[in-house]
């Protein structure tokens, strides 16, 4: 399953998406860029849009497509991708230039790949809490800020579980076939949207302690308004209109003071020791 998803409140919303039968987990640029062609249209009326995408991702057509449609990206790169106009380097891998532990480094105007046809800037950085070191393109200045926003794309590893054995258990279907799994997928999109608005309603209502006991909010919007909505159908609760997704969280999710300090720590940048280098235009 290819995915588009819009990132809110800690979560992915699935926008548009694709199933198809394919023997590796790596997709070409073909696959989905109909996806992309679709999305720029829905999406005509929000001119400042980021891609966030894993190591699969990035290639020469994705990064001119980018380009063509004026949309923002953060971007993780493999490890053996082959860097040009490096100060101090004809050319360099990524693994050549990772920093050491607790260190960051930000180049500017680099060129990817062996042809070094487009030009980019690049973060990489090693944080004490990380498994691995990141390297991470973007078309716009590169900062640590620019590790925050790439942090973001986890949010869909939370959709892939609310849609397998977290909530919907979809693996449960035991369907083999793409387009009946895709029509599937659509009524649990829709699910997702629905219930998670409703939570975002029961939290703006004051009524988020009635499924939630936490002082804290301690569950995702999807979880409060199905659990909302159990009690809608069973305890005879009033239904609550649905409203706009949240463009800011009013109530962030941690369950626990444990679990905030974990994600403060797993996303906090700020201890990491910057040394900016500057490639040649």
């Amino acid at each position: 399953m290819i995915h588009l998803a819009v990132i809110c409140c800690g979560r992915a919303i699935p926008l548009l998406w694709k199933v198809i039968e394919h023997e590796s987990a790596t997709v070409s640029f073909a696959e989905y860029k109909p996806m992309l062609h679709l999305a720029h249209q829905l999406l005509a009326d929000y001119p400042d849009i980021m891609l966030l995408g894993d190591r699969a991702f990035a290639c020469h057509e994705l990064l001119g497509w980018l380009h063509n449609h004026y949309w923002h990206y953060a971007l993780r790169l493999k490890t053996d991708v082959v860097l040009r106009g490096i100060k101090r380097h004809r050319s360099a891998t990524v693994a050549d230039l990772l920093p050491g532990r607790n260190q960051a480094t930000f180049f500017r105007n680099v060129g990817l790949w062996s042809d070094g046809l487009h030009r980019t800037n690049l973060v990489l950085a090693t944080a004490a809490s990380a498994k691995e070191s990141w390297a991470v393109i973007t078309d716009e200045e590169p900062s640590l800020n620019t590790l925050w926003q790439y942090g973001l794309r986890f949010c869909i590893e939370e959709l892939f579980l609310d849609s397998k054995s977290g909530v919907f258990q979809l693996e449960g279907s035991h369907l083999r076939c793409a387009k009946r799994l895709k029509r599937l997928y659509l009524v649990a999109a829709l699910a997702i949207l629905f219930a998670t608005t409703t939570g975002m309603a029961v939290q703006v209502a004051g009524l988020r302690q009635q499924v939630d006991p936490h002082r804290h909010r301690g569950l995702s919007y999807l979880k409060i308004g199905l659990r909302y909505l159990q009690g809608v159908v069973h305890k005879g609760r009033t239904l609550l209109r649905p409203i706009p997704l949240f463009r800011q969280d009013p109530a962030p999710c941690f369950a626990s003071k444990k679990a905030k300090e974990e994600h403060d720590y797993a996303f906090d940048f700020s201890f990491i020791r910057v040394i900016t280098c500057y490639a040649p235009s």
